[in-house]
């Protein structure tokens, strides 16, 4: 079984985008990957926000019942791979959660470099599109290593 968590800020744009985008990767072995996302600084209940949507819609991939989520122990320690869109959430979790700082890897790091994906929040749709082809061409490069780190028999899970 694999295991991923994906965290931003809100919980309502990048992350579940992530999430939804890694769900169709794995499309054909949905019953051996758990893959959620949640926030750093958001309320639980949230919709994904309208453009999120959108932007995963025209790839095909629906977000609807999405409801926002504020990371918690409860949560991260169930997962072997948690990973982030900014460096800051990044330190943040390996300081606030340090049980499993060896766990916490930033999205770029999945092809083997160090970059934010940037908040689309409160921009045009056209933001939300790049951020989502972004994440998606991450996801796709570095699927090999996601699918390495997020087994569970790495973490003892």
């Amino acid at each position: 079984m694999h295991s991923v968590l994906f965290i931003c800020t809100g919980n309502i744009c990048r992350s579940p985008m992530a999430e939804g985008l890694l769900k169709s990767k794995v499309s054909g072995e949905v019953d051996d990957w758990r893959i959620e996302s949640a926030g750093t600084w958001t309320i639980n209940g949230e919709p994904a926000a309208l453009n999120a949507r959108i932007a995963m819609q025209e790839m095909g991939i629906e977000i609807d019942d999405h409801r926002s989520r504020i990371i918690n122990p409860g949560i991260i320690d169930e997962f072997s791979l948690i990973i982030t869109m900014e460096r800051g959430h990044k330190e943040a979790l390996r300081i606030e959660f340090p049980q499993v700082a060896s766990r916490v890897y930033l999205l770029s790091e999945m092809v083997g470099k160090s970059f934010d994906i940037v908040d689309p929040i409160g921009g045009p749709l056209v933001d939300f599109q790049t951020t989502a082809r972004e994440i998606d061409q991450l996801l796709s490069q570095g699927f090999n290593r996601i699918e390495e780190l997020s087994r569970d028999s790495d973490t003892g899970l």
